[in-house]
């Protein structure tokens, strides 16, 4: 018997811009896996809470333990570190419509008096991957395209507007959909990434200090060596590993948007020492910090890790 080849895991780290309440990420395009629309040995996850919405064509999501078919219309809420991929079933791809929020940080907000509610809507949100046909929840989709339109059009108060659309959103998910709940027999709690997804929390707030190993399994609730061996199978990278793509990443953001001092940059992504933070940087992005910040002004854009 062939042993099971080892899946990919794929981290894509979003952050959401300053003031803003979402990172929308519109007509993006889902490229055809020359009509292998079967199983895949690479999924990806990311740190925010994704929202999709299918404009054009159809496919399908792979999830850990699943798949489902989607056409125009197809709401999907993938909270983070859920691993999942999606393909398209023609030549031409399909089309979606994403954006990436922080359910936490909004419900907080909102409700600063109220944790027991935003905890219990929380736990719903991020409990596992949901999608919904726009033929059977209509105004959940409309709910999205409404966002969606809010961040293509800016006018006065659009930031409020969109913060009322997100906030009845995200109720409305927590709820189930409000009225309707897409039930399948693979309906159940996470079990992917769910272990290790307090660590993961942990770095993304705390990267900028010093993270032993212990505060990670800590909140994991395991041992030092049982979270490393989890740690590795899921993510295929040691936690220190992990830690410096998250660092790096950030700083590649500060580079690219300010203009501090690359001491500046390394301090704020968590390195104590600058050399430590140039030979990481060399190794995960492929150039120095300073070619990295030259490059990306030459092309005037944006440059995705």
């Amino acid at each position: 018997m062939s042993s099971r080849k080892k899946r990919e895991a794929e981290f894509q780290y979003y952050e959401i811009p300053h003031g803003e309440r979402l990172l929308a990420l519109p007509n993006q395009r889902v490229a055809w896996d020359y009509g292998n629309i079967q199983e895949s040995d690479k999924r990806h996850f990311h740190n925010l809470l994704e929202i999709g919405c299918c404009i054009s064509g159809s496919g399908r999501i792979f999830f850990q333990s699943h798949a489902i078919d989607y056409g125009p219309g197809m709401i999907t809420v993938i909270p983070q570190n859920i691993l999942h991929e999606t393909v398209s079933r023609t030549h031409i791809g399909s089309r979606w419509d994403y954006f990436y929020i922080n359910p936490g940080d909004l419900l907080r907000e909102f409700y600063p008096d109220n944790p027991l509610f935003v905890k219990r809507i929380l736990e719903r949100v991020n409990s596992r991957e949901q999608y919904y046909p726009e033929a059977l929840h209509a105004s959940l989709a409309s709910l999205v395209r409404l966002i969606n339109d809010g961040c293509k059009v800016r006018a006065d108060y659009s930031g409020e507007y969109i913060r009322g659309l997100l906030l009845a959103l995200l109720t409305a998910v927590g709820n189930g959909g409000a009225k309707y709940e897409h039930r399948t027999e693979y309906e159940k709690p996470r079990e992917d990434l769910c272990q290790i997804s307090g660590a993961l929390e942990y770095i993304g707030t705390n990267y900028m200090e010093h993270i032993r190993l212990k505060a990670l399994a800590d909140a994991c609730n395991l041992s030092e060596t049982h979270f490393r061996r989890l740690f590795v199978a899921y993510m295929h990278m040691t936690p220190v590993e992990y830690i410096n793509l998250v660092r790096i990443k950030q700083a590649c953001t500060m580079i690219e948007r300010t203009d501090c001092s690359m001491e500046e940059a390394a301090e704020q992504a968590g390195y104590t020492a600058v050399s430590t933070f140039n030979r990481n940087f060399r190794k995960i992005v492929g150039t120095s910090p300073y070619q990295y910040r030259k490059n990306s002004r030459d092309r005037n854009g944006k440059h995705v890790l």
